[in-house]
């Protein structure tokens, strides 16, 4: 049975829960879906405005991989210049309420987070 537990979490591709962190689990994309969610429609540019720290080569992987996973919608407008606009996809807009309840957790322990980081530093030096 142990072993079966271990295979289980083992790879990414048999764990559905790893997968999707892999996925979204990087530095920005919680905060592109965050943002998508605030603007409904935006265009890059906008997206990029909102965050600010984010380079463009990052925030258009972001995006990539997002569109990849079904979370996020791409519209092409044939017109000069291009118009490309990003929104949430449904299933986007079903993983929200889980990024709220991690969003509403963070907040509420975030400053005991930081005191224990300052404890284990302290003691981690001594």
């Amino acid at each position: 049975m142990e072993k079966d537990f271990l295979k289980k979490y083992g790879e990414a591709a048999h764990c559905p829960v790893r997968n999707v962190i892999d996925r979204i689990g990087d530095k920005w994309s919680v905060l592109v879906l965050m943002v998508l969610e605030e603007g409904n429609v935006l265009r890059f540019n906008e997206i990029w405005g909102s965050i600010q720290t984010i380079s463009q080569k990052m925030l258009a992987v972001t995006l990539k991989t997002l569109e990849a996973d079904g979370l996020v919608k791409r519209t092409v407008y044939p017109q000069i210049p291009p118009k490309v606009e990003y929104q949430l996809t449904e299933r986007g807009k079903s993983l929200l309420p889980h990024l709220h309840g991690l969003v509403g957790w963070a907040n509420e322990n975030m400053g005991e987070i930081k005191e224990s980081r300052e404890l284990f530093g302290n003691i981690s030096r001594n």
